[in-house]
This record gives C-alpha cells, structure tokens and sequence, in this order.
C-alpha cells in the first residue's frame, strides 16, 4: 500500500504562497484613501461608477463586493480587496513555477525532489510578494496586481495546453479560456494588450501549423470578446448618473473617447541618451528581486534554456514589447517615468518564476553534495536556505511600504474642509489636492454643503453635466471652452460662483494659475478670493491651524510615503512660510517669526529660505 510522504503537502504551499502575502499587506495595510488616484478609485467602486479612462471596469466591479464588509471604512475594504488580489498573484508564481519544474516522479528521491520544487515554488512566490513594486500595489487601491494575476493564469492555461499538445491530446478549452481571461483583462489594465504577442508566441511556437487553423482562430477571439464585454459596465453605469462619472461613456463617441483615453494629451519629448536610459531604467530587475535575486533569474534562465526554451523567448518578447511601447511609443517624460513603473508587474512575475527556477537548481545541486542517506531533514535545511531570498526582501521593503498609519491623504482632505465657509465653492487642480476630497465627500459625506470643482475638467461638456445646479444655464455652456485657455475657463467659472458665495482656491491652483492680478486672503493651506483688491495687504487667517490635523507629520513614527505625500508636507510648510512672510511684510514680527519657525520644522530643508525672509525684514 502507497504511504504518502509527509513532502506531499501540496495545498499546503500554495495556501502559504496566498496566506503569508496577505498576512504582511493586512499588517501594512493603509487604513483609509492615499494620494494619487485612490480617492478617484474609492469613489468609483464605492458608486460603481467610472473613474479615469479607460474606465477600468474590471477592478471596479471586483472590488465592489470587498465594500459590502463589516470591518473598516470603505477605503480600508477596497484597500483589502487589493491586497487580496496582489496575494492570488503570488499564488500564480507558485503554480507556474511548478508547473515548469514539474518532472519524472518515479526516481526513489521524487518526495525529497517535490518538496524542494514545491519549496523553490513557495520563495518565489514570496520573493514576489516582498518586491518593492508588488508590495507598493498591494497595500491601497490598484488594479495592477489583479492584471498581474490574470496574466499568471494565461500563461498557466497556455504551458499546461502546450504540455497536453505535445502528447498528441488537443485541449483547445484552455486557449479559448485564456483569450476570455486576456478579454477580461482588458478591464483591470489595457497594457493586457502588451503581453499577447507572449501568448501567441507560446501557442505558434508549438505548432506553427495552427495559424491555419481559422475556426479556432474564429473561436479564441469570440471568447476574447465575451470577456472584453466587461467594458459594456461602462455605457450601462453612465446612463445610471453615478456619482463617479468620468467622461459620462453612454454614446458611442464618448465611449471611444474615455476607452481611447482622448482626454489626456500627448506631450511631446525631445529625447537624450540620458532620459532614454532612464526610461530603461524603469525596469529594474536588481532593484525588484535584489542583485541576488537577479543572479537566481538568470540561473534558472540558463538552467532550463533548453526545456523552457520557448517560454524563456516569450518572456524575452514580453520585455521587448514592454519596453518598444513605454520608450518608443511614449516617450515618458522624465517627472512622469514614475507612473510607467508600475505597468511592469507582471513582468516582474514572471521573473519571479525565473527566480523560483534558479531556487530549485541551486538547492539541487547542494543536495548532491550532501549523504545519501539525505532526505526531509536536509531537505527542511535547503527550504530555509532559499527562504532567506524572500526573507531578506521582506526586511529590506518593509519600513518604506507600510502604510498602517498613513492618514496624510485624509488628513490633508479634511484639514481642506475644516478651512472652507458652509456653502463655500472650492477650486481644486491637482489629481491629489482634489481627489481625497471627492472620497471624502462623496463616500464618507463630509461637507456635502461644498463644491469641489476641478479645474482641468471644467472644459468637458460631461464634467459640467455632473453640476446641473450651478452650470446648466452657465456662460461655460455656449463659450468654446475646449479651446479656451485653462486659465480664461477657470474666470469665468469663479467669476459666476463669487456673485452668491466664498469661492476658494486650493494652494495647487495658486501656483499652478498666473495669480498676480487675483486678490488672494490666505486661509491655512486654501486661498479666499477676494471680490476687489484692497489698499492694504489682507492678514492670512492662522487661526485655522489650530484645527488641521498632522499625524505622522511632527515627530511622530515614520512611515510610508510616496512622491505626493512629500508634496502634501511640502505644502503645509511652504503655506506657512508664506503666512510668515506676509506677517513679517506687515509688521506682525513676534507671529510671522512664529509661522516660519514651523515652516522649518515641518520641511527642514526651507531653513536656508527661511533665513533669507528673515534677513529681508531685519529680523536676526
């Protein structure tokens, strides 16, 4: 009678591979919106509405059922949902790491050589799960990890289809299945489209014959289209008025403008060899998977060059096209070469099996120097040798990814709206000054008494329809706003809210509009709008701080920040170092020293502006 070993615990790793992800993004969880486009997210899962083209109706819709929740906020909840997304990715390193170390089993040491397959499968996995990039989409709302995932299952339908091909056993199901899923896939990410050449490679690869093959052909790009129908959300949900409702997709014509992302305008870049190298750059294996992780990729490329030859062209490909679309076709520029890091996860998850694959050779050929009579306590040994990879990852990660107490996007929301009037109009610029506000308002209904309104959109007939009450009889209706300067819209906009209410600025429309000639009164970190400029300069209201809230700012525990929050803290500092200078120009000396004193400890790195305001006012 067969015993089964105790190496056998197969379920078992890929539950590890799943649970102990999860585990550290829950610890490092962010507890409520961030910066950049999560208060848009938020807002649109929250509604089931559509944020930014193209619309991603995808994550939308699997994020809604994480809101229906008993636990948290519903920022929490959809941070959650991606959390658990980003842990189904790692499982989809292991199963195709496994997959492509799987063998013979019959030799008498297939339980010590499972296990270490199993076990190279499981650190790759976690080396995954521990990259900087994978770890920074995990712990709040995106929709790359849940790409990254469905391009791991493609890619396993296609080698256990190849596997079954080769035997002479035609599974034709697991090529329509993985062009539905690509379909789908189309509603988490578009970038989708990037790794298709991968996936035909791998089926043509196989068998050349198979482009003749019209009524397959036929049948795999009916599926795909089933799947692409996700994107019908769209249409269905705009002609609903959600709250959410960018570009309002219910024509035909808006349609293609939202999926074709007509609404963000290509800027055109003279290109150098150094920001070509550092649009290269953006994909970084070392910096991912470590220099010894890079060298573990590489051994399993060359390792298995010959059984995985195929694959190994694909991924090749996949980097190809990756790299021809983003620094080619593109052209990033350099302040944005950021934003382009983020569409290489699944790259980085193939190159985790790669690494998985380099795992398994080096543990090996340590068994082969290792007794005989070796077996589960040497091979327990080699596990925690290869666990040092994702080990080592997890320490190095940890601190700049954890966001359990990241409340700087909500804070800097609130503090907005404890500095606005009742009733106030608020002009806001920037994605982040405007979107924690939308969340906020919108989802936790926060000073529903207000107007955000967002500046750059004021030139889109659909963003107007979104403010029946204040512009269906608008001037803004029958000027040729889209052709209008962003500056000449935005006047004409506050020039018909200043007749009935307080309109404000945020402090990324003051520097963001030429505001020389606008009477500007100082409120904190917003800017009043004064009706006529007056003969003396106004005093800023500084009163209002006393009220902000500034967790995690002022010696407080460190934690994560991102390029926006730097600029949230930034913005405080630099709005009481303007408030300082202002108090100083008008004599109020003992507060103006005050303000600018918490300019400096608030950015350290102002203290040299500092001294100079000083100087300029005699004040030593």
């Amino acid at each position: 009678m067969h015993r089964k070993t105790p190496f056998a615990s197969v379920d078992t790793f890929a539950l590890l591979s799943v649970l102990v992800p999860l585990s550290a993004y829950l610890l490092t969880l962010a507890p409520t919106v961030t910066f950049f486009d999560s208060g848009e997210f938020l807002t649109a899962v929250s509604s089931l509405g559509i944020p930014h083209s193209p619309g991603y109706p995808l994550f939308v819709t699997y994020a809604k059922p994480f809101t229906w929740l008993p636990f948290g906020t519903i920022a929490f909840r959809v941070n959650f949902a991606t959390a658990v997304s980003a842990s189904l990715a790692c499982l989809g390193v292991y199963l195709l790491t496994l997959r492509l170390l799987s063998g013979d089993e019959g030799d008498p040491g297939c339980a010590v050589t499972g296990f270490l397959r199993r076990s190279a499968g499981l650190c790759a996995a976690l080396s995954f799960a521990f990259t900087p990039r994978l770890w920074l989409q995990s712990n709040h709302d995106k929709p790359y990890p849940l790409l990254a995932f469905l391009a791991a299952v493609v890619f396993w339908l296609l080698l256990v289809w190849r596997e079954n091909y080769l035997k002479g056993e035609e599974r034709p199901g697991l090529v329509y299945l993985g062009a539905f899923l690509c379909g789908l896939a189309f509603g988490a990410h578009q970038i989708i489209v990037l790794l298709v050449p991968s996936f035909a490679f791998l089926v043509l690869a196989t068998d050349r014959r198979l482009i003749t093959r019209v009524r397959e052909q036929l049948l795999a790009s009916a599926f795909f289209f089933v799947g692409f129908s996700v994107y019908l959300h769209l249409p269905i949900r705009a002609m609903a008025n959600p709250l959410l409702n960018w570009g309002d997709p219910r024509t035909l014509p808006r349609f293609l403008w939202s999926f074709l992302r007509k609404g963000y305008p290509r800027e055109t870049v003279e290109r150098d060899l150094p920001l070509l190298l550092k649009q290269l750059a953006a994909f970084n294996l070392a910096h991912e998977f470590s220099f010894v992780g890079l060298f573990l990729i590489l051994v399993g490329a060359v390792a298995f060059r010959t059984r995985h030859r195929e694959f190994i062209i694909a991924f090749g490909i996949a980097v190809a096209v990756f790299l021809a679309y983003i620094v080619g076709y593109q052209n990033t520029p350099e302040e944005t070469i950021f934003l382009t890091e983020e569409f290489f996860t699944p790259l980085y998850l193939v190159a985790a099996v790669f690494l998985g694959m380099g795992l398994f050779t080096a543990a090996e050929t340590l068994s082969g120097y290792l007794p005989t009579a070796f077996s589960r306590g040497g091979a327990v040994a080699l596990f925690l040798l290869m666990a040092l990879v994702p080990a080592l990852l997890c320490r190095a990660n940890f601190h700049e990814n954890d966001q359990r107490e990241n409340f700087l996007a909500y804070d800097y929301g609130v503090n907005t709206f404890r500095s606005l009037p009742e009733g106030a109009a608020l002009f806001t610029w920037g994605d982040s000054g405007a979107f924690p506000l939308w969340y906020l308002q919108g989802v936790e209904r926060m000073r529903e008494d207000l107007d955000l309104l967002h500046i750059p959109h004021l030139q889109f007939g659909w963003y107007l329809d979104s403010f029946p009450h204040l512009f269906q009889r608008s001037a803004l209706r029958t000027a040729p706003v889209e052709k209008m300067a962003v500056r000449d819209v935005l006047f004409l906009a506050m020039g018909e809210q200043m007749a009935r209410r307080p309109v404000f600025w945020d402090f990324s429309t003051r520097y963001s509009v030429d505001s020389v000639s606008v009477p500007l009164l100082q409120k904190g970190i917003v800017y009043r709008i004064q009706e006529a400029a007056g003969a003396a300069r106004p005093l800023p209201d500084t009163a209002v701080w006393n009220i902000y809230s500034l967790r995690g700012i002022l010696g407080q525990r460190l934690f994560f920040r991102d390029l926006d929050s730097e600029k949230a803290i930034q913005i405080y500092a630099y709005s009481r170092l303007e408030a300082g200078r202002t108090l100083l120009s008008l004599g109020r000396t003992g507060e103006g020293v005050a303000e600018l004193g918490m300019a400096g400890r608030l950015s350290p790195a102002l203290k040299g502006e500092i001294r100079r305001v000083l100087l300029e006012h005699g004040v030593r």
